[in-house]
């Protein structure tokens, strides 16, 4: 398993130093794009994830909950993005989105939201390396973490197992100490989590909390 400290709730004013200080304990930092059509807030672009990677070493997970991303893409892969999803519900052409991103050297992923059944990744999944499922709707941290998604994860996870496939399952939405476990125990292994470390004056002790808790809840 893999926790993904999420930008959206790290402090704008010292991005790098926030990055900085959590890219020792994790392999990877999610950052959410936001173009306040597809979710109703605006947040960063392919000019942050370049000036990330002049200023940090850790890679980046790159989640695009815009509108027909696949305009922004070249844009993204050009900033060294190493992974990018873009979601179900926003691509006319999603196959080709795929395809692009993969071509441009990067972990090609679809994102469904709370509302959209996990067998719509059926004519897809054999062309992702990753599924995210958002246990919350996306455009806003801090939300609670929505408990029927545990039941999708776990259809997801079958849907994985079934076709043989080396497929990961992302989460991202209200993930702690308490959800995380459960998230993990369905079939999850990669954990966005904002809220969970950013808030904290040690992050380090804040990933190792979430860590821990899946250990703690399977002894």
């Amino acid at each position: 398993m893999k926790i993904l400290p999420s930008i959206l709730s790290a402090n704008f004013a010292r991005l790098a130093d926030e990055v900085r200080d959590v890219e020792k304990d994790v392999d990877l930092i999610h950052v959410d794009v936001m173009d306040g059509h597809f979710v109703p807030n605006i947040t960063m672009g392919a000019n942050v994830v370049h000036a990330l990677k002049q200023e940090t070493q850790v890679a980046q997970d790159v989640h695009l909950m815009v509108d027909e991303p696949i305009h922004l893409l070249p844009s993204f892969l050009d900033a060294g993005a190493d992974m990018i999803s873009v979601h179900y519900e926003a691509c006319t052409h999603l196959h080709r989105a795929i395809q692009m991103i993969k071509d441009g050297g990067a972990k090609a992923g679809v994102v469904l939201n709370p509302s959209t059944p996990a067998s719509a990744l059926e004519s897809i999944i054999k062309d992702v390396d990753y599924v995210l499922i958002m246990t919350v709707d996306p455009g806003f941290g801090g939300q609670r973490f929505l408990p029927s998604m545990i039941d999708k994860i776990k259809a997801v996870h079958e849907m994985i197992v079934t076709s043989n496939l080396s497929v990961q399952i992302e989460v991202d939405g209200g993930v702690d100490a308490e959800t995380l476990p459960l998230c993990f125990n369905a079939g999850a292994t990669l954990f966005v989590a904002g809220s969970a470390i950013f808030t904290f004056a040690d992050r380090h002790a804040a990933i190792e909390k979430l860590i821990r808790s899946v250990q703690q809840n399977n002894e």
